[in-house]
Formats: structure tokens, sequence, C-alpha cells
């Protein structure tokens, strides 16, 4: 089972954190009735769905390579197809809110541009424009006022979490350059095993040929008398471990 260490885990939960926020934002998105506040939520809610996309795609990128040899990254199959659930459970959330912010902002410019069409249509007399602009200018301090103060927190907002955004990013790409530089360092690793595997195998070749050539050329007397020779040595040394 993979430690709470693994790299992807750690990716995993800051995506599903992102994920977390950018689900309360669209929660918040559905709820307002202000235009303004939705078009600045509707751009929120846009952009935090690409960015968490393109990191779901890079996370099934690093997937897809440990699926060549999962053996050297310690997982499993069954390791594999979870994670590659979760990938694809993450990218139906994001896609899912994507689809529903994009046909409301659709339908929005649809009815702006038919209202326009139909003001266009309507021909005002000039009492009416009087009186509009008579209105107009008892309440334009006021909306002005207003208008620049909602303008100021939403921008502040934005920036504030656009910053949040950009740690999350720095975030994952730190963790990006861990798994190369633990990749690359167990490649090496795994290279100087082969080599020493290499050296190892050729003198135990060499040895054998050795022996070989030995009890070829020595004669069945010669092989009986050394066959002695190491027995009457085992004994001494037996006798001389046990009994001094």
């Amino acid at each position: 089972m993979p430690s709470a260490q693994d790299p992807f885990y750690v990716v995993k939960a800051e995506i599903q954190d992102s994920i977390d926020k950018l689900q309360s934002t669209f929660h918040q998105w559905e709820r307002t009735s202000d235009a303004v506040e939705r078009g600045h939520l509707t751009k929120e809610v846009l952009a935090g769905c690409e960015s968490i996309e393109w990191q779901v795609d890079e996370l099934d990128k690093a997937i897809s390579v440990a699926s060549r040899d999962p053996s050297w990254y310690g997982i499993d199959e069954v390791e594999l197809e979870s994670r590659r659930r979760w990938t694809s459970s993450a990218r139906t959330q994001v896609g899912s809110m994507k689809k529903t912010v994009e046909a409301r902002a659709s339908a929005t410019s649809h009815a702006s541009v038919n209202g326009m069409r139909q003001e266009l249509m309507r021909l005002p007399n000039s009492s009416q424009i009087e009186k509009s602009n008579q209105y107009a200018a008892q309440d334009n301090d006021d909306f002005i006022h207003s208008e620049s103060d909602r303008q100021m927190l939403l921008i502040k907002k934005q920036d504030e979490e656009l910053d949040e955004l950009s740690e999350s990013v720095r975030r994952i790409g730190g963790v990006g350059l861990t798994i190369h530089d633990e990749l690359t360092a167990q490649e090496k690793i795994m290279d100087d095993l082969g080599a020493e595997m290499d050296s190892t195998t050729n003198r135990l070749d060499f040895v054998q040929k050795k022996v070989a050539m030995v009890i070829k050329k020595a004669s069945v007397k010669g092989q009986i008398m050394m066959i002695l020779g190491l027995l009457v040595l085992f004994i001494f040394l037996f006798i001389l471990v046990f009994f001094t």
C-alpha cells in the first residue's frame, strides 16, 4: 500500500483542495442574482476549471509513466486503476461545473443581445428622454460611488484568489521536480547495481572455469588425496576450536 508521502497523494490533496474551493465558488455563483457579481464569479469559475483540468492532465501523465513498470514504483495494477478512477472523477466534476457556467453565460449573452435589439426598435419621444435623463442625473452619483466600492472589493478578492492559485501551482511544480530527482537517483542506483552484477557474474565464471580445469587435470588418486587432506584439515580445525 503506497504511503501518504507518495507524490501522487500530495498532488491529489492539492487538487482536491482546489476542487473544494471551486465548488464553493460555483455554489455562490448559483445563488447570486446580481449581474455584476455573477459576471465576476463566472470568470473565476472558468479560470479555476482550466487550472484544475491542467493539473489533472499532468497527474494523468505521471500515472501513464508509472503504468509502464508499476513494480519499479512500488505499486500494482489495482492501485493504478484506483488512481485513474480518481482523476476521471475529478475531471467529470470540473467539466460539469464548467458546462453549466458556460451554458448560463451563453444564454445570458443571447438574452442581452435580444434585449438590445428590442430597445433599438423602440423610438422614445423627447419627453421620455428628458425624464429619463432627470432620473439618471439624480441617481448617478450614488450609483457611481456604490459601483466603485463593489469593483474594488471584487478586484481585491480576485487578487487574493490568484495569489492562492499561484502558490498552489508553485507547490505542484516543486513536487514534480522532486519526483524527477527521485526517479533519476533510482535509475542511477539500478545502473550501478547492474554493473556490479555483471562484474560478479564474470568473476564467478572465471572461478568456475579454474576449478573445472584443476579437477580435470587431477587424477583419481590425486582427487582422493585432496579430499583426505581437506578432511584432516577440517578435523584439526574442529579440535583446535572446540578443545583448546
